[in-house]
């Protein structure tokens, strides 16, 4: 299975209107090589950069129907979200949706992955739940992950 963004190339930056110093819409993404058998989609993003002991989580869907093959520039938050959007982690875990690239100033580089898992059965995970409840939830049903990464440096 393969993710990939149109917005940015594997391992290059993010643009700034996917970030917190732009509009912070969620970037367009689309994936292929999808194994038989797969029910849904899950999809969380993190960065293992931040100063924090976990990784710092930007975006959690989950229950994303198994015929969605892309996401369209800044669905989160819109109507028309394939899928569940979970927590992130800011405001101590209680935001949902996208939030985009915004690492400390002169912090470095900072990598976001975007981990996409194809599953063989829906994940049954109730609404606004956080990364590692979907990941806990979909431990044994991963058919498949694919990753794609991007940067993003604040000066």
């Amino acid at each position: 299975m393969r993710i990939r963004s149109t917005a940015f190339d594997l391992g290059c930056a993010i643009p700034r209107a996917y970030t917190g110093d732009g509009a912070d819409i969620s970037p367009p993404l689309e994936w292929d090589e999808v194994p038989v058998g797969t029910k849904e989609f899950a999809l969380v993003c993190d960065d293992p950069d931040a100063p924090t002991p976990m990784p710092w989580v930007h975006w959690v869907v989950y229950g994303i129907p198994a015929d969605i093959r892309r996401f369209a520039e800044g669905v989160s938050r819109q109507d028309e979200m394939p899928g569940t959007e979970g927590r992130n982690s800011w405001k101590t875990g209680k935001t949902i949706g996208y939030r985009g690239p915004a690492p400390p100033p002169r912090h470095g580089i900072h990598h976001y992955r975007f981990h996409l898992y194809a599953l063989d059965a829906a994940a049954g995970v109730p609404p606004g739940a956080d990364a590692s409840a979907v990941r806990r939830a979909i431990a044994g049903q991963t058919l498949a992950e694919a990753v794609t990464v991007g940067t993003y440096e604040r000066k």
